[in-house]
């Protein structure tokens, strides 16, 4: 790396920005990539290298710069080594030329601007020819995901079988768009996202060699703005020294990207945590005022919204070099406090509304509207505290009673009877969903109702009268298959002793009814016709049940808990209803020679 300011005859140097200043000249200058560093000292020191390589990863990770190196690497030759070497550290006879891009035998094409198949002909036709002066011809091609069909085509046959003086370097951001075909033949390398705890560390080293003094936290910030791309951190950390009078502060880079104040954004989260919607807007407006923008503060949320979560689940995840004590104090003692339900929801909304202030014509408001969604919904009371606020007609001792919702009368006694849990809404609003799951009502909650009729000692042999006979039997036999068939596609006519009349749905197998009268003779001993009827027939038992369904959740509705709990949380919906097991042949039993019409509902009376 250049450490000074001065060219070869002390004249002060042109200015050169830090990513090309310190661009790394040798495997030991790249941060972050010890695994690819590792293979190709063991390929080069077994002598297994091979032929294509495809290097990809985000920008800013140093493809090109890899490219180069590895370029270097191949046709790496001195006065005491002549041989391909991952050991750069003494500068060979093309190092220099390899690394400023001018070697005649290091040809590097741009993708992006040369996408077509004229531009690969002319690699084809060069690739026959040896190198000038080095041990390689290598072609390293940025983006090569850029090129067109026809271009990769026409490198295919090339890349397969190229002569033994040629390596090619590939270099992409999207290593999706790239055939596989091409793939196959390379050997790949994923350059991985740099951490943010290593950029922080690299960018204090350059500025100890600049000569800059920045603060701890300025850093923090810049790595965590550069989302693990080196290149990056380095042009920010460049302009932060520009904006700064000697010394890179917080500010002066909160100023520069436009961010919110860490320790404000922790400020803000802990007012929406708390359901405070008057605090929480009158912090807004001053971090807007200061000049931070209504997008990114909400973006800012998320994050520390997310590493409370992740701190719940990894506490060890504070010990991050790139937080600042604010985040990892305060960050631990809120991902104590809060529950998972609460971050959850409060992520799920802080996603939905950062989309909806990036496509609003006035952020400002559409950002306000969300933190008080967020306030709102952090107030809402836990599922205990909705309860005995149902049951006692008051908020629960130490509940916060939800903000906005205005009165009402509490439900009665029956409250008590219905379950429920809360799940965050699918809207992102701040209303909840609850899951109804059906229990013993309370004795005064509904009317008796008159118990259905016991059922007949049963036979010896099995008696089937209705079809939900004949699934009981089924079930009894372990034959889910079969009582699935009857469920789903057959259509009660009539019964007889015997003798099955039956219709079939559309989409019923072929060998049904074959399979249905085999099963019936084994299981009742005795020989059954069971034929198919051209008339249409009473309803499927799948249809049947789906009416009962329908019917139960009209039920659900008009229950006076119910509408007490949909009325008491705005929002709220109906996702199930639960019937207690009762026997399908109760259900369904009618007289031999007559089945029930679809129509006509039963008697009996479901509590929900």
């Amino acid at each position: 790396m250049e450490t000074s300011g001065r060219d070869e005859t002390g004249k002060p140097a042109a200015y050169r920005v830090l990513a090309r200043k310190y661009r790394p000249r040798d495997f030991t200058g790249l941060i972050g990539q010890e695994p690819m560093v590792r293979t190709l000292t063991n390929a080069f020191s077994t002598g297994r290298i091979a032929q294509a390589w495809m290097l990809t990863g985000v920008r800013g990770v140093g493809k090109t710069t890899t490219a180069r190196i590895l370029a270097r690497a191949l046709n790496y030759k001195t006065d005491a080594i002549d041989q391909p070497s991952v050991d750069l550290s003494v500068a060979g006879v093309h190092c220099d030329a390899i690394m400023e891009g001018r070697h005649v035998d290091v040809l590097e094409m741009d993708a992006a601007s040369h996408t077509g198949i004229d531009d690969i002909r002319d690699i084809i036709e060069q690739v026959r020819y040896a190198p000038v002066s080095a041990r390689y011809k290598v072609y390293i091609i940025d983006e090569v995901h850029m090129l067109s069909n026809q271009a990769f085509n026409g490198l295919l046959k090339t890349l397969e079988e190229p002569p033994p003086h040629v390596k090619f370097i590939f270099a992409t951001t999207e290593i999706r768009k790239v055939p596989i075909t091409i793939l196959s033949r390379c050997q790949r390398f994923d350059l991985r996202r740099i951490d943010a705890a290593l950029i922080k560390q690299h960018l204090a080293h350059i500025g100890d060699l600049e000569g800059v003094e920045a603060e701890d936290e300025s850093l923090a910030m810049i790595a965590r703005a550069a989302e693990g791309s080196m290149r990056d951190a380095q042009s920010i950390f460049d302009q932060a020294i520009s904006h700064s009078s000697g010394k890179v502060t917080a500010q002066t880079v909160r100023d520069m990207l436009g961010l919110a104040d860490r320790a404000r954004i922790i400020d803000l989260f802990e007012t929406l945590m708390k359901g405070d919607i008057a605090a929480a807007l009158g912090e807004f407006r001053a971090q807007y005022d200061a000049g931070a923008d209504p997008a990114t503060v909400l973006t800012e949320l998320a994050e520390f919204n997310h590493l409370v979560t992740r701190m719940r689940f990894v506490p060890s995840a504070a010990d991050d070099a790139a937080l600042s004590q604010d985040e990892r104090t305060r960050g631990l003692e809120m991902s104590g406090a809060l529950s998972v339900r609460v971050l959850s929801r409060t992520w799920q909304m802080l996603l939905k509304g950062i989309s909806e202030v990036q496509t609003a014509n006035r952020p400002v408001n559409a950002a306000e509207m969300v933190l008080i969604r967020l306030a709102h919904a952090a107030s809402l009371p836990t599922l205990d505290e909705a309860l005995k606020m149902l049951d006692s007609g008051a908020p629960a001792s130490g509940g916060v009673a939800p903000r906005g919702n205005g009165g009402g009368t509490a439900p009665g006694p029956a409250a008590s009877a219905v379950g429920s849990a809360f799940m965050p809404s699918s809207n992102g609003g701040g209303g909840q969903t609850m899951r109804l799951v059906a229990s013993q009502p309370a004795a005064e909650a509904r009317p008796e109702i008159e118990p259905a009729p016991s059922m007949p000692e049963p036979e010896a042999k099995a008696r089937i009268n209705a079809i939900a006979d004949i699934i009981a039997l089924a079930d009894a036999n372990r034959d889910m298959r079969l009582k699935v068939m009857l469920k789903q596609y057959v259509r009660p006519v009539r019964i007889e002793d015997g003798k099955l009349e039956v219709a079939l749905t559309g989409d019923a197998p072929k060998t049904l009814l074959n399979d249905l009268s085999n099963r019936l003779q084994d299981w009742t001993g005795r020989r059954w016709v069971v034929s198919l009827s051209r008339e249409q027939g009473g309803s499927t038992l799948a249809e049947v049940e789906a009416a009962k369904r329908e019917t139960a959740f009209l039920d659900a509705r008009s229950d006076p808990a119910v509408a007490a709990i949909l009325s008491r949380f705005p929002g709220a919906k109906i996702i199930d209803v639960r019937i207690p097991d009762a026997p399908e042949v109760d259900e369904l039993d009618e007289p031999a020679n007559q089945l029930p019409d679809p129509g006509i509902d039963n008697d009996d009376e479901e509590d929900i």
